[in-house]
């Protein structure tokens, strides 16, 4: 497959000095940046993902009636907390 270019970015020096600034050995601005756009893509991909599934969690909820309580999530994810933490130790 052939490659695409990006659109140019005009930064600030400054912007450009903390970004180099932060780069790792053998790690050059252009790879960061590939890096960056690829970590946002997939951010907002999941992002999508997660409101898609509570959108249609929400609705099904609305459609059975079947609602599940915040005290009973709550008490779920400490009860999964503790069990990780007694796996940790």
């Amino acid at each position: 497959m052939k490659s695409a270019v990006l659109p140019p970015l005009r930064v600030m020096p400054e912007l450009r000095e903390r970004a180099q600034s932060v780069l790792h050995p053998d790690e050059t601005l252009t790879s960061f940046m590939i890096d960056a756009v690829n970590d946002q893509v997939d951010f907002r991909l999941a992002k999508a993902d997660f409101l898609e599934r509570g959108l249609a969690s929400a609705a099904h909820a609305a459609e059975t009636g079947e609602y599940v309580s915040a005290a009973s999530v709550v008490e779920q994810l400490k009860a999964k907390l503790a069990q990780a933490k007694a796996r940790g130790k």
